[in-house]
Protein backbone atom coordinates (compact mmCIF):
# COMPACT_ATOMS: atom_id res chain seq x y z
CA UNK A 1 0.00 0.00 0.00
CA UNK A 2 1.54 3.86 -0.80
CA UNK A 3 2.33 5.54 2.45
CA UNK A 4 -0.15 7.81 2.36
CA UNK A 5 0.74 11.25 4.73
CA UNK A 6 -1.37 12.68 7.25
CA UNK A 7 -3.96 15.55 6.98
CA UNK A 8 -3.58 18.71 8.70
CA UNK A 9 -6.49 17.97 10.18
CA UNK A 10 -5.16 14.64 11.61
CA UNK A 11 -2.39 16.29 12.58
CA UNK A 12 -4.12 19.06 14.41
CA UNK A 13 -6.46 16.25 15.90
CA UNK A 14 -3.23 14.14 16.92
CA UNK A 15 -1.84 17.32 18.93
CA UNK A 16 -4.95 18.41 20.74
CA UNK A 17 -5.15 15.07 22.00
CA UNK A 18 -1.49 15.17 23.40
CA UNK A 19 -2.01 18.27 24.85
CA UNK A 20 -4.71 17.52 26.69
CA UNK A 21 -3.32 14.20 27.93
CA UNK A 22 -0.67 17.12 29.09
CA UNK A 23 2.28 15.18 26.94
CA UNK A 24 3.02 18.49 24.91
CA UNK A 25 4.84 21.56 26.69
CA UNK A 26 2.65 24.38 27.57
CA UNK A 27 3.81 26.79 25.10
CA UNK A 28 3.67 24.39 22.38
CA UNK A 29 -0.16 23.70 22.86
CA UNK A 30 -0.90 26.94 23.27
CA UNK A 31 0.90 27.87 19.35
CA UNK A 32 -0.39 24.71 17.91
CA UNK A 33 -4.43 25.21 18.98
CA UNK A 34 -5.14 29.04 20.30
CA UNK A 35 -7.99 29.90 20.65
CA UNK A 36 -9.49 26.21 21.49
CA UNK A 37 -13.06 27.83 22.64
CA UNK A 38 -14.80 31.41 22.15
CA UNK A 39 -12.55 34.24 23.50
CA UNK A 40 -14.28 36.73 25.79
CA UNK A 41 -13.34 40.57 24.98
CA UNK A 42 -14.24 42.63 28.23
CA UNK A 43 -14.65 45.81 28.00
CA UNK A 44 -14.47 47.87 31.43
CA UNK A 45 -16.99 50.36 30.89
CA UNK A 46 -21.05 50.20 30.52
CA UNK A 47 -22.13 50.19 26.88
CA UNK A 48 -23.21 52.91 24.79
CA UNK A 49 -19.67 54.77 24.50
CA UNK A 50 -16.68 54.36 22.25
CA UNK A 51 -15.47 51.64 23.62
CA UNK A 52 -18.53 49.56 22.76
CA UNK A 53 -18.02 50.40 18.92
CA UNK A 54 -14.28 50.07 18.99
CA UNK A 55 -14.76 46.62 21.03
CA UNK A 56 -17.33 45.39 19.01
CA UNK A 57 -16.04 45.87 15.61
CA UNK A 58 -12.83 44.45 16.70
CA UNK A 59 -14.51 41.07 18.30
CA UNK A 60 -15.98 40.49 14.42
CA UNK A 61 -13.03 40.86 12.85
CA UNK A 62 -11.00 38.80 15.49
CA UNK A 63 -13.53 36.13 15.14
CA UNK A 64 -12.91 35.82 11.54
CA UNK A 65 -9.07 35.70 11.84
CA UNK A 66 -8.65 33.23 14.86
CA UNK A 67 -11.97 30.74 13.69
CA UNK A 68 -13.44 31.27 17.33
CA UNK A 69 -16.09 33.34 18.66
CA UNK A 70 -14.53 36.56 19.96
CA UNK A 71 -17.93 38.18 22.28
CA UNK A 72 -17.99 41.28 23.96
CA UNK A 73 -18.62 41.38 28.08
CA UNK A 74 -19.06 44.52 29.48
CA UNK A 75 -18.16 45.02 33.03
CA UNK A 76 -18.33 48.35 34.67
CA UNK A 77 -17.71 49.65 38.10
CA UNK A 78 -14.55 51.16 39.74
CA UNK A 79 -13.40 53.11 36.75
CA UNK A 80 -12.66 50.53 35.47
CA UNK A 81 -10.49 48.70 37.77
CA UNK A 82 -12.94 45.56 38.46
CA UNK A 83 -12.83 44.47 35.02
CA UNK A 84 -8.63 44.96 35.22
CA UNK A 85 -8.28 43.47 38.46
CA UNK A 86 -10.84 40.28 37.21
CA UNK A 87 -8.78 39.93 33.63
CA UNK A 88 -5.09 40.24 35.62
CA UNK A 89 -6.02 37.14 37.09
CA UNK A 90 -7.45 35.15 34.44
CA UNK A 91 -5.37 31.79 33.49
CA UNK A 92 -8.19 30.37 31.13
CA UNK A 93 -5.85 31.85 28.41
CA UNK A 94 -9.08 33.16 26.55
CA UNK A 95 -10.03 36.45 28.50
CA UNK A 96 -8.87 39.35 26.58
CA UNK A 97 -9.54 43.53 27.91
CA UNK A 98 -9.98 46.73 25.97
CA UNK A 99 -6.85 48.86 27.81
CA UNK A 100 -7.99 52.52 27.65
CA UNK A 101 -6.68 56.13 28.52
CA UNK A 102 -8.45 55.59 31.73
CA UNK A 103 -7.45 51.92 33.15
CA UNK A 104 -3.73 52.21 31.63
CA UNK A 105 -2.55 55.98 31.48
CA UNK A 106 -5.14 57.58 34.50
CA UNK A 107 -5.95 55.26 37.48
CA UNK A 108 -2.49 54.72 38.68
CA UNK A 109 -2.17 58.29 39.13
CA UNK A 110 -5.88 58.95 40.91
CA UNK A 111 -6.00 55.96 43.14
CA UNK A 112 -3.44 55.38 45.76
CA UNK A 113 -3.72 51.46 45.10
CA UNK A 114 -4.57 49.42 42.39
CA UNK A 115 -5.69 45.83 42.42
CA UNK A 116 -3.74 45.81 39.20
CA UNK A 117 -0.69 46.85 38.16
CA UNK A 118 -1.08 48.24 34.17
CA UNK A 119 2.55 47.16 33.45
CA UNK A 120 3.11 44.24 34.85
CA UNK A 121 -0.10 42.26 34.88
CA UNK A 122 -1.11 42.70 31.07
CA UNK A 123 1.24 42.48 27.89
CA UNK A 124 0.09 45.07 25.61
CA UNK A 125 -1.11 43.04 22.49
CA UNK A 126 -2.04 46.27 19.50
CA UNK A 127 -3.08 50.15 19.92
CA UNK A 128 -6.23 49.17 18.00
CA UNK A 129 -7.96 52.82 17.36
CA UNK A 130 -7.86 56.48 18.30
CA UNK A 131 -11.21 58.83 18.79
CA UNK A 132 -11.64 61.99 18.94
CA UNK A 133 -13.06 63.76 21.75
CA UNK A 134 -15.50 66.33 20.92
CA UNK A 135 -16.88 69.03 23.52
CA UNK A 136 -20.53 69.08 23.43
CA UNK A 137 -23.22 71.52 25.11
CA UNK A 138 -27.02 71.11 25.12
CA UNK A 139 -28.58 73.12 21.70
CA UNK A 140 -30.51 74.99 25.05
CA UNK A 141 -27.22 76.44 25.81
CA UNK A 142 -26.92 80.13 24.47
CA UNK A 143 -23.42 79.34 22.66
CA UNK A 144 -22.29 78.40 19.05
CA UNK A 145 -19.06 77.76 19.85
CA UNK A 146 -16.01 77.37 22.33
CA UNK A 147 -14.98 81.27 22.69
CA UNK A 148 -18.55 81.66 23.66
CA UNK A 149 -18.37 78.93 26.17
CA UNK A 150 -15.47 79.84 27.49
CA UNK A 151 -16.77 84.00 28.43
CA UNK A 152 -20.50 82.21 29.99
CA UNK A 153 -18.03 80.36 31.36
CA UNK A 154 -15.90 83.16 33.09
CA UNK A 155 -19.31 85.17 33.80
CA UNK A 156 -20.94 82.56 35.50
CA UNK A 157 -18.20 80.88 37.54
CA UNK A 158 -19.16 77.48 38.74
CA UNK A 159 -22.73 78.15 37.51
CA UNK A 160 -22.36 75.47 34.08
CA UNK A 161 -21.80 72.10 34.88
CA UNK A 162 -20.65 68.86 32.65
CA UNK A 163 -20.72 65.35 32.86
CA UNK A 164 -18.13 62.05 32.45
CA UNK A 165 -18.49 58.84 32.34
CA UNK A 166 -16.67 58.89 36.05
CA UNK A 167 -14.00 60.22 37.69
CA UNK A 168 -10.72 59.57 35.49
CA UNK A 169 -12.43 58.67 32.55
CA UNK A 170 -11.19 60.37 28.84
CA UNK A 171 -14.32 62.63 29.21
CA UNK A 172 -13.34 63.71 33.04
CA UNK A 173 -9.87 64.29 31.33
CA UNK A 174 -10.49 66.43 28.68
CA UNK A 175 -12.61 68.68 30.33
CA UNK A 176 -10.31 69.25 33.00
CA UNK A 177 -7.53 69.41 30.84
CA UNK A 178 -9.67 72.42 29.03
CA UNK A 179 -11.04 74.03 32.16
CA UNK A 180 -7.13 74.53 33.05
CA UNK A 181 -6.32 75.62 29.47
CA UNK A 182 -9.01 78.34 29.28
CA UNK A 183 -8.38 79.16 33.47
CA UNK A 184 -11.97 78.68 33.96
CA UNK A 185 -14.54 76.72 36.63
CA UNK A 186 -16.95 74.14 35.59
CA UNK A 187 -19.13 72.03 38.08
CA UNK A 188 -18.03 68.30 37.39
CA UNK A 189 -20.95 65.83 37.53
CA UNK A 190 -19.98 62.48 37.23
CA UNK A 191 -21.68 59.22 35.85
CA UNK A 192 -21.38 55.49 35.98
CA UNK A 193 -21.20 55.09 32.18
CA UNK A 194 -21.07 56.96 29.13
CA UNK A 195 -24.66 55.75 28.33
CA UNK A 196 -26.32 57.08 31.35
CA UNK A 197 -24.32 60.33 30.90
CA UNK A 198 -25.86 61.14 27.64
CA UNK A 199 -29.23 60.21 28.58
CA UNK A 200 -28.74 63.72 31.13
CA UNK A 201 -26.97 65.52 28.11
CA UNK A 202 -29.87 65.00 25.61
CA UNK A 203 -32.12 65.54 28.32
CA UNK A 204 -31.19 68.76 29.22
CA UNK A 205 -29.84 68.33 32.38
CA UNK A 206 -26.32 68.99 31.89
CA UNK A 207 -24.80 71.52 30.21
CA UNK A 208 -21.78 70.13 28.48
CA UNK A 209 -19.78 67.37 28.36
CA UNK A 210 -16.43 65.93 26.47
CA UNK A 211 -17.66 62.23 24.22
CA UNK A 212 -15.30 60.32 22.06
CA UNK A 213 -16.72 60.95 18.56
CA UNK A 214 -18.34 57.06 17.64
CA UNK A 215 -21.25 57.50 20.37
CA UNK A 216 -22.33 61.10 19.72
CA UNK A 217 -22.26 61.76 16.32
CA UNK A 218 -26.14 60.96 15.47
CA UNK A 219 -27.07 63.57 18.09
CA UNK A 220 -24.79 66.13 16.56
CA UNK A 221 -25.77 65.25 13.09
CA UNK A 222 -29.86 64.94 14.36
CA UNK A 223 -29.56 68.94 16.09
CA UNK A 224 -29.87 66.99 19.90
CA UNK A 225 -26.30 68.62 20.96
CA UNK A 226 -24.22 70.61 19.33
CA UNK A 227 -20.44 70.15 18.38
CA UNK A 228 -18.70 73.62 19.54
CA UNK A 229 -15.18 71.86 19.47
CA UNK A 230 -12.77 68.97 18.27
CA UNK A 231 -10.14 67.87 20.49
CA UNK A 232 -7.94 66.67 17.09
CA UNK A 233 -5.42 68.85 15.71
CA UNK A 234 -7.09 69.03 12.72
CA UNK A 235 -10.53 69.16 11.76
CA UNK A 236 -12.22 65.92 10.99
CA UNK A 237 -14.33 64.98 7.47
CA UNK A 238 -17.10 64.09 9.75
CA UNK A 239 -17.60 67.58 10.86
CA UNK A 240 -15.92 69.77 8.53
CA UNK A 241 -17.39 73.31 9.92
CA UNK A 242 -16.87 72.31 13.33
CA UNK A 243 -13.28 74.35 14.57
CA UNK A 244 -10.70 72.38 17.13
CA UNK A 245 -9.88 73.57 20.09
CA UNK A 246 -6.70 75.01 19.00
CA UNK A 247 -8.17 76.95 16.29
CA UNK A 248 -10.53 78.45 18.89
CA UNK A 249 -7.55 80.60 20.87
CA UNK A 250 -5.68 77.20 22.79
CA UNK A 251 -3.05 76.88 20.13
CA UNK A 252 -0.78 73.08 20.75
CA UNK A 253 -4.37 71.76 22.34
CA UNK A 254 -4.93 68.01 21.63
CA UNK A 255 -6.99 65.42 23.43
CA UNK A 256 -8.12 62.26 21.79
CA UNK A 257 -9.12 59.29 23.66
CA UNK A 258 -7.71 55.73 22.48
CA UNK A 259 -8.04 51.72 23.05
CA UNK A 260 -5.90 48.89 22.75
CA UNK A 261 -6.40 45.12 23.12
CA UNK A 262 -4.41 43.75 26.08
CA UNK A 263 -4.09 40.05 27.58
CA UNK A 264 -3.42 38.66 31.01
CA UNK A 265 0.52 38.61 31.61
CA UNK A 266 -0.13 34.58 31.78
CA UNK A 267 -0.79 34.51 27.82
CA UNK A 268 1.57 31.92 26.04
CA UNK A 269 4.05 34.02 23.66
CA UNK A 270 3.34 31.98 20.80
CA UNK A 271 -0.56 32.98 21.33
CA UNK A 272 0.08 36.31 21.96
CA UNK A 273 1.90 36.72 19.05
CA UNK A 274 -1.13 35.10 17.24
CA UNK A 275 -2.90 37.52 18.74
CA UNK A 276 -0.91 40.22 17.70
CA UNK A 277 -0.85 39.51 14.17
CA UNK A 278 -4.65 39.04 14.52
CA UNK A 279 -5.36 42.17 15.51
CA UNK A 280 -3.44 44.20 13.51
CA UNK A 281 -4.85 42.54 10.45
CA UNK A 282 -8.44 43.48 11.93
CA UNK A 283 -7.47 46.63 11.88
CA UNK A 284 -6.79 47.11 7.77
CA UNK A 285 -9.80 45.14 7.32
CA UNK A 286 -12.28 47.02 5.01
CA UNK A 287 -15.55 46.21 7.30
CA UNK A 288 -13.26 47.30 10.19
CA UNK A 289 -12.48 50.73 8.47
CA UNK A 290 -15.48 51.49 7.12
CA UNK A 291 -17.25 51.30 10.55
CA UNK A 292 -14.48 53.13 12.21
CA UNK A 293 -14.62 56.08 10.01
CA UNK A 294 -18.34 56.56 9.50
CA UNK A 295 -18.32 56.68 13.49
CA UNK A 296 -14.81 59.40 13.25
CA UNK A 297 -12.74 56.62 14.68
CA UNK A 298 -9.23 56.31 13.60
CA UNK A 299 -8.05 52.29 13.12
CA UNK A 300 -4.71 52.03 14.44
CA UNK A 301 -3.58 48.25 14.67
CA UNK A 302 0.00 48.94 15.93
CA UNK A 303 2.68 46.21 17.14
CA UNK A 304 2.67 45.17 20.80
CA UNK A 305 6.38 47.04 21.17
CA UNK A 306 4.33 50.27 19.72
CA UNK A 307 1.76 49.82 21.82
CA UNK A 308 3.96 49.42 24.74
CA UNK A 309 5.93 52.57 24.18
CA UNK A 310 2.51 54.57 23.82
CA UNK A 311 1.35 53.40 27.09
CA UNK A 312 4.12 54.50 28.47
CA UNK A 313 4.54 58.10 26.76
CA UNK A 314 0.48 59.04 28.01
CA UNK A 315 1.64 57.71 31.41
CA UNK A 316 4.23 60.31 31.32
CA UNK A 317 1.67 62.84 29.79
CA UNK A 318 -1.05 62.27 32.49
CA UNK A 319 0.79 62.27 35.40
CA UNK A 320 0.95 65.68 35.99
CA UNK A 321 -1.87 67.24 34.32
CA UNK A 322 -3.73 64.63 37.25
CA UNK A 323 -1.77 65.91 39.59
CA UNK A 324 -2.20 69.53 38.97
CA UNK A 325 -6.16 69.25 38.48
CA UNK A 326 -6.29 66.95 41.74
CA UNK A 327 -8.15 64.28 40.41
CA UNK A 328 -9.45 61.42 42.71
CA UNK A 329 -11.52 58.82 42.45
CA UNK A 330 -15.62 58.58 43.26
Amino acid sequence: MPNRQPTRRQCLEAIAAFGAAGLLPRHAWAQAAWPSKSVRFVVPFAPGGSSEIVARTTAAELSKSLGQSVYVDNKPGGAGNVAMAEVARADDQHTLILGHIGTLAVNPYIFDKLPYDPNRDFKPISLLAKVPSLYLVHPDLPVKNLKEFIALAKAKPGRLNYGSAGNGSAGHLAMEYLKMASDTFILHVPYRGTGPQLTDLLAGRLDAASVGAPAVLQFIKAGKLRCIATGTTQRIPQLPDVPTVAEQGYPGFEMTQWYGLMAPASLPQPAADKLAAAAAKAMREKDALDRLSNDAAIAVGSTPAEFAAFIAAEQKRWKPVIARAKIKPD
